[in-house]
C-alpha cells in the first residue's frame, strides 16, 4: 500500500425489482426503495445505482414499460431531494432515455450497448457516462458453462472493441467506463483470474467499474457462504483489492461497510 492510494467512488445498489439475487422484492414497492436509496446516502454511497430489470442467472426480461415505471418515479424522487449521482441499470436505450430524463447521469450497461441497434447512437445522443461491461451470453444461460481460451484478453478485447463502437457513434471517450463483469457468464476460476488482472485493465485508460459484491465465485471459496448475505468479507476483499489496484469506483449491496473499510484504508495509506 502507497500513499498514492485513490479512495475510489461507492456505487450502492437499489433493485427496484422482485427477483434480484440478492434482495429481490425487498425494495420493490416505491416507498421501501426510497428509503433504501436514502440508507445508502446516508452511509455514503457516491453513486445510486438503480435498476428495474434483474439480471442474475435465470432472469426473466422485462418489458420496457414496465421497468420504466419501476425506476422513472424513484430517480425523481431521489433528484428531488438530493445531488447523488445517479446511475441507470438497464440494458434498453428507452430506459436510458427515460432514467437520464427523470435526472440520471450514468448509463451502468451490461450489454455493452448490444441490446438494440441504436443504443450507441442513444448514448451520444444523451452525452451520459457510459459503462460497458463484459457479459458472456444473456442472463437467462448466461452462467450454463461459460468457457474461454484466455478469459483475460478475450474480456479486454471485447471491452476495447466496445469502447470502439461507442465513440464511432459518438460517444466522448472521457465518457466511458469499462466493467469486466464479474459473474456475469464466468466460473469462480475466470473471476478470480480478472480480479488479479484489474492492473491489466486499469492501464487501459478508461475509467474501471468494479462489481464483486456478494457474488458467486465468493462461496466457491467459503462453504458457509452459499447464502449471498454471508459474503461480506468477500465482498470487502475483492473490492479493496480493487482499490489498491485502481479501480474508479466499486458496485456494492454492503455501502456501509464498504465506505468504512474504503476510510481505513485510505487513512493508513495516508500515514505511510
Amino acid at each position: 500500500m502507497s500513499a498514492t492510494f485513490q479512495r475510489p467512488r461507492v456505487m450502492g445498489i437499489v433493485n427496484v425489482t422482485p427477483d434480484s439475487f440478492s434482495d429481490g422484492g425487498r425494495f420493490l414497492e416505491a416507498g421501501a426503495a426510497l428509503a433504501q436509496a436514502r440508507r445508502l446516502i446516508a452511509e455514503g454511497a457516491d453513486i445510486l445505482d438503480i435498476g428495474g430489470e434483474s439480471t442474475r442467472p435465470g432472469a426473466v426480461p422485462v418489458p420496457a414499460d414496465q421497468e420504466i415505471a419501476r425506476v422513472v418515479p424513484l430517480i425523481q424522487a431521489v433528484r428531488a431531494e438530493s445531488d447523488v449521482a445517479i446511475s441507470i441499470d438497464t440494458m434498453k436505450p428507452a430506459v436510458a432515455r427515460a432514467a437520464v430524463a427523470a435526472g440520471a447521469s450514468i448509463w451502468n450497461d451490461v450489454a455493452a450497448l448490444r441490446f438494440a441497434p441504436d443504443a450507441p447512437e442513444v448514448a451520444a445522443e444523451l452525452g451520459c457516462e457510459v459503462v460497458l461491461m463484459h457479459m458472456q451470453g444473456e442472463p437467462g444461460g448466461m452462467q450454463d458453462d461459460p468457457r474461454y481460451d484466455d478469459v483475460v484478453a478475450e474480456v479486454e478485447a471485447f471491452l476495447l472493441a466496445r469502447a470502439f463502437t461507442a465513440m464511432a457513434a459518438g460517444v466522448a471517450r472521457e465518457k466511458i467506463w469499462l466493467d469486466p463483469g464479474i459473474g456475469f457468464g464466468k466460473t469462480p476460476a475466470h473471476n478470480l483470474a480478472l480480479l488479479a488482472a484489474l492492473p491489466r485493465f486499469v492501464a487501459l485508460g478508461y475509467p474501471i467499474l468494479l462489481g464483486a459484491s456478494r457474488k458467486r465465485f465468493i462461496a466457491a471459496l467459503d462453504p458457509l457462504a452459499a447464502d449471498a448475505g454471508a459474503r461480506l468479507g468477500g465482498s470487502l476483499a475483492a473490492h479493496l483489492r480493487g482499490a489498491a489496484d485502481g479501480v474508479a469506483a466499486v458496485r456494492v449491496h454492503d455501502v456501509r461497510e464498504t465506505a468504512q473499510a474504503l476510510a481505513v484504508w485510505d487513512a493508513i495509506g495516508a500515514a505511510l
